[in-house]
């Protein structure tokens, strides 16, 4: 990376560095309860094992919260709870696990190398301090985090010389059936599989992946209700505040998404209580902010052509395979932004996205999304500042979707080589 980046641009990377790490002991020092949502969860196992009902609060030992997830993960997490090894040591394994986000996760059209590993290692473990939510409360978004950075691995694959050669088909296949899988654990977060239409596939082959993404999702909500129709009417009471006296997940929690953000906003003026208004305006920012953007630089990118827009956006995204990989985990890590309960937690996953994005930035935008997506949370989490209730993520985490999305290189000409497609054939990539 050294010849490839300033100097100056690798004294900020060894600052960041630091900072992360000193947040990260700073953080195991304090002599606080932390873990709240790993006992809940294991709690809930214990419960099922022991044929209580898991989703009334009532049966969980130790705990004032409730369990979200589809009935059937009560047995999936079973062996992850058994002795109680996790909930006592889960703060090494969730360590390793955000490691091996970062060792999962592919280049785009890159040869895999060891600064950009590293780079991608830093960015999980402090983009956002979402890492540092999920090692506070012990949530299970790890687990998702890993289980995104695999189906990334495996759904960006090196593209093919023709689009119709077979030989990463089934890899990309298995990535989307377990994206699928992963989004089932929130099932807020589905839209996401849209984004699988900007790989560079044939249109056939896109529609079949997000197919089988979407079988990935619903099949755990078919099997609670097929294996635990009583358990599965006690998920749905719980998850929609029909169980008196007991924390409940509600859209309208304290969190920093967008909704909440144009709630607070309509608080201002006095119209927090209509929530058709408060989900208009909600629309109306995730449009503007996030996906209008995204959709202009498309158009901006595929420029004019003959043929309708799918049609010049199919040849176009076929032609540069590169370009294309980076505009769907662009449009993977938009969709996630837009999600309407995006809690300090979830961060997380969405830095396991733009991971797979910073590392072929230019020296300055790379420089500008360290800067504003690790240094700034991880410099107000230093100075002892809580930002729940803030809106300090989502802030930064827009920021650097900004950044990348105009940002973004154009491919280099062994990249352009190695898929197969001549640099001449190139429309207009050197920038959205």
């Amino acid at each position: 990376m050294a010849e490839r980046r300033n100097v100056w641009l690798v004294r900020l990377i060894v600052l960041v560095a630091l900072l992360v790490l000193g947040n990260l002991v700073n953080d195991a020092r304090l002599d606080m309860k932390y873990g709240w949502d790993v006992r809940v969860n294991c709690a809930a196992v214990d419960a099922h094992v022991d044929g209580l009902d898991p989703y009334f609060v009532k049966n969980l030992k130790g705990t004032k919260l409730s369990y979200p997830y589809l009935p059937v993960t009560l047995d999936a997490f079973r062996p992850l709870c058994a002795g109680g090894f996790l909930v006592g040591h889960y703060r090494g394994l969730y360590l390793g696990l955000a490691v091996l986000c970062g060792l999962l996760l592919p280049g785009l059209g890159r040869t895999r190398n060891l600064p950009d590993v590293a780079l991608r290692v830093l960015w999980v473990l402090g983009a956002f301090i979402g890492f540092e939510w999920v090692v506070a409360s012990g949530n299970f978004a790890i687990l998702s985090g890993a289980l995104t950075a695999a189906a990334l691995a495996l759904l960006l694959r090196p593209a093919a010389p023709a689009a119709h050669d077979d030989r990463h088909v089934v890899p990309r296949v298995v990535g989307a059936a377990l994206l699928g899988l992963v989004l089932s654990l929130k099932l807020v977060f589905c839209p996401v599989l849209a984004a699988l239409y900007f790989l560079p596939l044939t249109r056939r082959r896109k529609l079949v992946l997000m197919m089988v993404g979407a079988a990935g999702l619903v099949l755990p909500l078919l099997l609670s209700i097929a294996f635990y129709p009583q358990l599965s009417s006690s998920w749905l009471l719980a998850i929609t505040g029909g169980i008196p006296d007991q924390h409940s997940v509600q859209l309208d929690e304290i969190n920093p998404s967008l909704l909440l953000l144009a709630r607070s906003v309509m608080d201002r003026v006095g119209l927090a209580d209509s929530k058709p208004i408060v989900f208009a305006v909600y629309a109306l920012a995730a449009s503007a902010l996030v996906l209008a953007p995204l959709g202009w630089s498309v158009l901006r990118t595929i420029g004019n052509g003959e043929g309708s827009l799918p049609a010049r956006l199919d040849r176009w995204l076929i032609d540069h395979p590169h370009a294309a990989m980076r505009f769907s985990v662009l449009a993977m890590y938009g969709l996630y932004l837009c999600s309407p309960r995006l809690k300090e937690y979830a961060f997380l996953e969405l830095a396991v996205y733009a991971a797979v994005l910073i590392v072929d930035l230019p020296a300055a935008a790379l420089a500008a999304v360290l800067s504003i997506g690790v240094a700034i949370p991880t410099l107000i989490s230093l100075t002892g500042e809580t930002i729940d209730g803030s809106f300090v993520q989502i802030a930064v985490a827009l920021a650097c979707f900004w950044i990348m999305l105009l940002a973004r290189p154009a491919p280099s000409a062994q990249m352009v080589r190695a898929a197969g497609v001549e640099p001449a054939q190139r429309l207009r990539t050197e920038g959205f």
